[in-house]
């Protein structure tokens, strides 16, 4: 039982890393690949943690038991680290910051109680994840005030509304921001997405198309929604915003919505492709419109 012990602490010691890395394991069963529903369930929650950190790189490292032909395991070990590098991107983890992924191969077994062999090999079979973040940002030292022109405000997404549209026009809602995985847009949003609201209930005379976007995955795909664990993401985000829409007011008439999948990436920081957008379809410009309507 001590030689298990102390073989387990030499396991996990070895790939110890500085306090500022975070770092997860995903196992696998003999001679898979493929990501069993306990271990996807560990690692979305792991992905979920990852919400708030500002991710410097990514490092994905398949290993094999000491079980097969050397050939065999360097090739399984890289589809595990592949399978899970494809986890990561169809949840909104940028493969920008996937700077490596590769298969190690086998890890030879070590010397430990032969009733605990298959316990130690099955501890062999896994991927590791290694998270950098960012170092945060120094705050810098006050320096003499240096006077810069103030630069024109842009409008907010409620003031373009209220302005002169044409058919065709897209307006994207500026500050409405969406968790990573999730349809639900951030606490910050909700004043934003309020005000967008009322500046379409006002202008009765449009009608639009709703559309939501996601960021970081492959082949414009669309992203996996973790609450219904659909790839729809980009439908679940327009569909929350008609829904909120309908709740403030706006003639369900007016509205339609759609998924854009990842079609339109903007460029830049990951989070901005999780937006939502509206197409202006037609204008009723009628000026007895109002009169009918009553």
């Amino acid at each position: 039982m001590n030689k298990l012990i102390t073989f387990i602490l030499i396991f996990f010691g070895s790939f110890t890393h500085s306090q500022n890395n975070i770092t997860h394991e995903v196992y696998f069963d003999t001679d898979k690949y493929e990501v069993i529903p306990t271990e996807e369930n560990r690692l979305l929650l792991f992905i979920s943690g990852l919400a708030d950190v500002d991710i410097e790189s990514i490092a994905i490292f398949g290993f094999c038991d000491d079980v097969g032909a050397d050939s065999y395991n360097l090739k399984l070990s890289k589809q595990r680290a592949e399978a899970i590098k494809a986890m990561l991107s169809n949840h909104e983890i940028s493969e920008n910051v996937i700077t490596n992924v590769d298969g190690k191969g086998e890890v030879l077994l070590k010397i430990v109680n032969e009733t605990n062999v298959s316990k130690i090999r099955g501890l062999n079979r896994k991927v590791e994840i290694i998270i950098n973040p960012k170092p945060p940002i120094l705050q810098k030292k006050e320096e003499e005030k240096i006077e810069i022109p103030i630069e024109e405000k842009p409008l907010e997404t409620a003031e373009v509304i209220k302005g002169e549209l044409k058919v065709g026009d897209k307006i994207r809602f500026e500050n409405i921001l969406f968790k990573t995985g999730y349809s639900i847009i951030n606490p910050e949003s909700k004043k934003t997405l309020n005000d967008i609201a009322e500046a379409l209930v006002e202008r009765e005379e449009i009608y639009f198309t709703i559309q939501g976007h996601v960021c970081c995955t492959q082949f414009s795909r669309d992203a996996i929604d973790r609450k219904t664990k659909q790839r729809n993401l980009s439908v679940a985000r327009a569909k929350f915003v008609y829904d909120y829409f309908v709740k403030k007011g706006v003639d369900k008439k007016r509205m339609r919505y759609l998924g854009m999948r990842r079609k339109f990436p903007l460029g830049g920081d990951p989070k901005f492709d999780r937006r939502v957008e509206i197409v202006i379809n037609y204008i009723d410009d009628r000026p007895n419109r109002r009169e009918e309507n009553n």
